[in-house]
């Protein structure tokens, strides 16, 4: 079965990006409930944990953006950035390392959990 792969800021800004969403729906679902003030009052205030949830979220990915090395992809030679010691182009979804261990091996994320750092 073959794996979808992406580039961790764009899974961490999709995740973010889906909160808002789930945030709006939880809100539509308290208008249901207008007869019932406690309800639809405890439905949009989830619904507002959500919404602030992912500012909290966005406002964590940005710092650790601007923490990301910036290289030159190889393929498509835009700047994409790279989190960990294994990450993915942004554009073209080429696998990207700078860790001159892990050159030409097989794309795998497991590569950037510490446990992986020891047994290698």
């Amino acid at each position: 079965m073959a794996r979808k792969y992406s580039s961790k800021i764009n899974k961490i800004r999709t995740f973010a990006l889906s909160l808002i969403f789930v945030g709006f729906i939880i809100m539509y679902v308290g208008v249901f409930f207008r007869t019932n003030m406690w309800v639809m009052t405890i439905f949009m205030m989830l619904g507002m944990l959500s919404i602030i949830a992912s500012t909290v979220v966005y406002f964590w990915i940005g710092m650790l953006s601007t923490k990301a090395v910036q290289v030159i992809c190889p393929s498509c030679e835009k700047p994409t950035k790279i989190l960990g010691r294994v990450d993915m182009c942004m554009y073209c979804k080429e696998p990207l390392t700078l860790d001159k261990d892990l050159e030409g091996k097989e794309f795998n994320e497991d590569y950037n959990r510490k446990k992986m750092k020891t047994e290698s």
